[in-house]
């Protein structure tokens, strides 16, 4: 059986690989900017939300649908302006793949009520039931 040294281990310093930490780094730092891009997209469209004297915010989930209800009741989603129909289709399509998908409503303060009645009835009928609304704070 050899003899371990242990004179001779304690001399020899960890290597510790550059490139592959580098790496890692990286793509870490490009997924995040990727990612903040894509939540900016939401909140640049011309939308003034109403303003609660109460609100909390809230954190965002990462696949929570944003949909916005422009003033003459355009629904826009990902940057994507649809009709009831197919804001009712893309519903379905993510409610199937997703069964607890969140939304948040982004309704502009000038818009008829009947525009956000008929994003709940299209998120009904996809049996999506986690709806939040989005309002600014009331700066004092």
């Amino acid at each position: 059986m050899r003899k371990i040294d242990l004179v001779e281990l304690q001399k020899q310093t960890p290597n510790v690989p550059m490139a592959p930490l580098i790496d890692i780094i990286f793509l870490t730092l490009v997924f995040f900017m990727t990612m903040s891009v894509f939540a900016q997209m939401e909140s640049e469209i011309s939308i003034s939300v109403p303003k609660a004297e109460f609100s909390k915010e809230s954190m965002r989930s990462p696949g929570e649908i944003i949909i916005n209800i422009k003033k003459d009741g355009t629904f826009i989603v990902n940057q994507n302006p649809l009709n009831q129909e197919g804001l009712e289709t893309m519903l379905k399509k993510v409610s199937s793949l997703f069964p607890d998908q969140p939304v948040i409503v982004r309704a502009d303060e000038e818009t008829y009520h009947k525009n956000v009645i008929k994003v709940l009835d299209a998120c009904a009928r996809a049996n999506i039931w986690d709806i939040s609304f989005s309002t600014s704070s009331v700066k004092k």
